[in-house]
């Protein structure tokens, strides 16, 4: 593990630059930290304090990147994988080409992007990984983000059983869906009634790599309503829904006021 530069902020690298990469930035910057962002593409808006373009698939970009990153921040305190893309096809129709970019994006770039990371790492750091709850929740026709995101939590939960003797903690974020929390519909099999909301995911990957969090590691955080904990019956099937405290019938036989 590198050494602590005194007198310089904490450090952060954010690989991805969506909507979710670029909140997560934001909430880093807003407490105070140096945050670097390091992407294959331009960012959706520019929240990072610097930028580094680079395919992190091939693991000498990944590794320059990273290492300009350090180099300008003067630490690495942190680190959040979140770099993903989703093809949608089932497995029979997935091409060459859908299989190999969502592994390189949501995989590989990780792995090369951790690998230049770890030894440039502070002691008491932390890695952030921004799963999903599709690496443990089937849903139709993600065969290869499902793969990628499945073994992104291998990979972290195993650094973080390698690394935390050198004080590094690693995690998982899972999100379900992320919009900008629309409700109705879409968000139907939501126990909060609403879809998830970038900030949303960027509070929970903040707290993660903050000492609020420092005896905290190897586990997966679902940020997601409350999707995965819920039995799919309770929304599909009407004599199920009707017992929720949400539905008027259920208020009126609870004699409540609706």
């Amino acid at each position: 593990m590198a050494s602590v530069v005194a007198g310089t902020r904490k450090g952060v690298i954010v690989l991805g630059g969506s909507a979710i990469g670029v909140a997560i930035a934001k909430s880093f910057i807003d407490n105070g930290y140096d945050v670097s962002g390091i992407a294959r593409d331009d960012p959706v808006s520019n929240e990072f304090g610097r930028w580094y373009q680079a395919d992190c698939a091939d693991s000498s970009m990944a590794g320059a990147a990273v290492e300009a990153a350090c180099g300008d921040m003067g630490r690495l305190d942190a680190l959040v994988l979140a770099a993903a893309t989703m093809p949608v096809a089932p497995a029979s129709q997935t091409t060459d080409e859908e299989w190999a970019r969502a592994l390189d994006d949501s995989l590989t770039s990780a792995f090369y992007v951790l690998r230049a990371s770890l030894p440039r790492m502070s002691r008491g750091g932390s890695i952030t990984a921004v799963g999903s709850t599709n690496s443990f929740l089937a849903a139709p026709g993600l065969a290869a983000y499902a793969a990628a995101k499945a073994g992104l939590d291998g990979l972290i939960r195993q650094v973080a059983l390698d690394y935390g003797p050198l004080g590094v903690r690693a995690n998982i974020v899972a999100p379900a869906l992320v919009r900008n929390g629309e409700g109705g519909a879409i968000a139907a099999g939501y126990p909060l009634g609403r879809v998830g909301r970038p900030d949303d995911v960027a509070r929970a990957v903040f707290f993660l790599a903050s000492s609020d969090a420092d005896f905290i590691t190897g586990v997966t955080l679902p940020v997601d309503g409350g999707l995965s904990m819920a039995s799919p019956s309770a929304f599909l099937q009407p004599h199920l829904r009707e017992r929720l405290p949400g539905s008027l019938d259920a208020v009126r036989t609870m004699g409540a006021t609706p």
